[in-house]
């Protein structure tokens, strides 16, 4: 029986010639990523073991970036405790203030993973690395503390549902409007504990920031994993961001997949998930009369540069509606340079926008962009649970950085070829 692409990824670091779905495995780990939140109980868990040092120095990766700069004595003491253990261990990868980023956007841009690793990181978004073809998954912070400790997990070897990606999608549709029609239509359980595969001729029409929107939103279906086949904008990507050696996997003809979809993405429209889960999805056209109060643009899932150069385009010569507090996001340090170098901070600032240094702050209700009740914000991050910005009478929306930029504008959810 042939295997999927993240079966094949998984026998290997297995040692094993073949795996099929619902085996158990134990995997060899090519990164073990952390941040701020998970990486505390991380390092409690690994110091209970008894061991002296992590398996490997350049493999464990740990980025605070939740609640940095630090929002709190509490954050404060987090971020102190992780940084002890960093400089104890000798972490080659420990990424803070000035040069950290939104992990999941730093990790790829620093060359950390490539095509064919496995990847575990206590968050659940580092599903975004399958992008890259990498396996990439989350985890506990029990499991990160044994990873650091082994370089090894446990995995279950997930079936898998292939996504047949046609055509060219229009102008104002991004990865994260596709992401956004397939958990719709499958539902926030439709993929549970499975890899979502992508493939298609409709693939070549998705830039690497469109593919890394979709992967990171796989665990938005309750999916294990999402990942893309290699091609030569992925090898071109991993070649400019990375040294690292990486292999190249692809899935038998005759492997097994629980159910297929064909999507044709020249028929899809920029799409909003209405609270409060990700599949309540509309298309642009039936969202109605859907007035905001604030507007984010960034995160792990749209903080990219492309993401931000759509957002400026719409916002240049522009100012955001009266009463819409608009905050922008980079996601990296680097992906600030550039902006700030090719002007879109400036087209930012003077459409009445705020620019923050890379953070997750708003995204799960941290800091920096916390809603009243009653409020409404339309944002480019990836989940939309009550309570998940704010008060639990306040409503988050998701969609593309085109459609939040355009809605900054109007006030409103507006389709951006309006404005």
């Amino acid at each position: 029986m042939g295997m999927t692409m993240t079966q094949k990824i998984l026998a290997a670091h297995a040692g094993l010639e073949s795996v099929k779905a619902g085996q158990l495995i134990e995997a060899n780990l090519d990164l073990v990523l952390g941040n701020d939140i998970t990486s505390p109980v991380a390092i409690k868990e690994f110091n209970k073991l008894g061991v002296s040092e992590v398996f490997h120095k350049d493999k464990v990766a740990i980025v605070p970036d939740h609640f940095t700069p630090n929002k709190d004595i509490k954050a404060a003491e987090q971020c102190k405790f992780i940084r002890t253990f960093a400089c104890e261990k000798q972490i080659t990868n420990f990424f803070e203030i000035g040069e950290m980023g939104i992990e999941h956007v730093l990790i790829p841009e620093k060359g950390l993973v490539v095509a064919g690793d496995v990847v575990i990181g206590a968050d659940s978004h580092t599903c975004t690395y399958g992008a890259l073809g990498a396996f990439s998954t989350g985890i506990g912070s029990t499991d990160m503390g044994a990873g650091m400790a082994t370089g090894k997990c446990w995995f279950k070897v997930p079936s898998a549902i292939k996504f047949v990606l046609k055509n060219k999608p229009a102008k104002w549709v991004s990865g994260k409007d596709i992401i956004l029609h397939i958990i719709g239509m499958i539902g926030v359980d439709g993929a549970l504990y499975k890899s979502m595969e992508f493939v298609g001729d409709g693939i070549q029409h998705l830039s690497m920031d469109d593919r890394f929107a979709a992967a990171n939103m796989a665990i938005e279906a309750g999916a294990k994993n999402g990942i893309f086949p290699v091609d030569e904008k992925t090898i071109e990507y991993i070649k400019e961001h990375s040294t690292k050696e990486f292999k190249v996997y692809e899935a038998d003809e005759d492997a097994q997949y629980d159910e297929v979809y064909e999507i044709d993405l020249s028929t899809l429209r920029p799409t909003v998930a209405f609270p409060h889960l990700p599949d309540n999805t509309r298309t642009i056209d039936n969202v109605g009369e859907v007035k905001i109060d604030q507007v984010v643009i960034g995160s792990c899932t749209n903080g990219r540069l492309e993401d931000l150069r759509i957002a400026a385009s719409i916002l240049r010569g522009k100012k955001v509606a009266k009463y819409v507090r608009t905050i922008i996001f980079p996601g990296t340090q680097k992906v600030y340079l550039q902006a700030m170098e090719e002007g879109l901070i400036r087209d930012f600032i003077e459409a009445g926008a705020v620019v923050s240094t890379p953070t997750c702050g708003p995204c799960l209700g941290g800091h920096m962009g916390i809603l009243a009740a009653g409020e409404r914000a339309i944002s480019t991050t990836n989940r939309n649970f009550v309570g998940r910005m704010g008060h639990v009478e306040s409503e988050v929306y998701l969609s593309s950085p085109a459609v939040a930029a355009a809605s900054a504008i109007t006030g409103k959810i507006t389709d951006p070829e309006l404005v």
